[in-house]
């Protein structure tokens, strides 16, 4: 059944979103186990994997309804195998130590994946040979990269990343080429789309929040730890901010008013790159406050701030704020084709400028440090925002 462009999400979408951020959840376990500059990269990895596949079966349930018929039989065996790849991935680098492959468990789950959805989309596009003939040229790059990503679970280590890699510029690259050449997957409600986009955002920001228990351990009811979830559950609290307050209306309102082909490019250009940032970002700030909270959870009880982190926790931090924070004005240079405001290019640089502050500072004082970032960027937004209206409310972007 193809949607209309009134379709909104539908409770089978979001139970499927809430799949995907488990699987979001078991890259930052991967990540922290424990955390190098080698397992954040190859998390990176991990996440570009999952979320040009979630981002697919976005376009599917845009162009016909995923819980209806054959549509959700198959998104049903989508599930089982997003499920299975989130198990997976903490061994997504061993091989020869379990009964089960992992690597290759995860690749022949991520090949499940992008078939099914291959398959359907097709289906679904039974009268539309235009669409059909772009979905034939869309496969080949995708299933091209399988051959690297089999290659890479089979042989493993270094090799498996620089392989895995390669499969995903493959993909993506390949994908944008017939995008830019042929034309894309036409967007069928764009209401459908943001509303999809702005879930997974809450989901992922609420997921997040768990890293707070899992670096904690059994030591939540000391104090300084208490004071570090809280910092943790502020910086979230920004991060919603800074979206569904500012940008996430604006760039819907820009999709909905858009050209048909204008729609397609902000849908493939603003929701499928920039927001991948805002996600990433999220994953590494949760990466970065979890090992935060175990520093003060575990480290010596007189020093209450805890030691200083390791270069790889602080760049998760920061690293991962910064990556949110670049996302923004790029989503919206996406969205509208208007230079960003100033401040959010300023505060993408002061936060580059603080990681190194952030490295010498105990734990704790790191968190409350970029915490204060970005309750001063929400607060001075919201007053520019009062400033240029007149009121408190409203959701431009500033």
């Amino acid at each position: 059944m193809l949607t209309e462009e009134t379709h909104r999400a539908t409770p089978f979408e979001i139970f499927f979103d809430l799949v995907f951020i488990f699987a979001l959840t078991r890259i930052i376990a991967f990540m922290g186990q424990p955390p190098t500059f080698s397992t954040m990269v190859r998390g990176l990895l991990l996440l570009v994997l999952l979320w040009f596949s979630w981002a697919a079966y976005t376009w599917l349930g845009n162009q016909a309804r995923a819980d209806v018929g054959l549509v959700r039989a198959g998104t049903l065996l989508a599930m089982a195998a997003t499920f299975v790849a989130a198990l997976v991935i903490p061994d997504a680098w061993r091989t020869g130590e379990a009964v089960i492959d992992a690597p290759l468990t995860l690749v022949l789950a991520y090949i499940v994946l992008r078939g099914v959805q291959l398959s359907l989309f097709y289906y679904s596009a039974v009268e539309d040979r235009v669409l059909r003939a772009r979905l034939r040229l869309f496969a080949i790059p995708i299933t091209l990269a399988w051959i690297p990503l089999v290659l890479g679970a089979l042989l493993g280590g270094d090799t498996q990343t620089l392989l895995w890699a390669a499969a995903f510029v493959i993909d993506i690259g390949g994908q944008r080429a017939s995008f830019t050449f042929r034309g894309g997957w036409r967007l069928r409600s764009p209401s459908h789309f943001a509303e999809r986009h702005g879930l997974v955002l809450i989901i992922a920001l609420g997921e997040s929040l768990i890293s707070l228990g899992t670096g904690a351990g059994a030591a939540m009811t000391r104090g300084p730890v208490l004071v570090a979830a809280l910092l943790g559950l502020t910086t979230t609290v920004c991060l919603w901010w800074l979206y569904f307050e500012n940008l996430g209306p604006t760039v819907a309102r820009a999709l909905t008013r858009a050209s048909t082909d204008r729609r397609d490019r902000i849908a493939s250009d603003a929701y499928g790159l920039a927001y991948m940032l805002l996600i990433a970002g999220i994953i590494y700030l949760a990466l970065g406050v979890e090992q935060v909270v175990a520093h003060v959870a575990h480290g010596h009880p007189h020093r209450l701030a805890g030691v200083p982190l390791g270069w790889t926790s602080t760049v998760a931090l920061y690293g991962g704020v910064i990556l949110y924070l670049a996302g923004r004005p790029l989503l919206l240079w996406f969205a509208v084709r208007a230079a960003p405001p100033p401040a959010h290019l300023v505060a993408v640089g002061v936060a580059l400028l603080l990681l190194p502050v952030g490295r010498v500072l105990p734990a704790l004082a790191a968190l409350g440090l970029i915490t204060a970032l970005l309750v001063t960027l929400v607060c001075y937004e919201r007053l520019v925002h009062h400033a240029r209206t007149g009121t408190t409310g409203g959701t431009a972007a500033v």
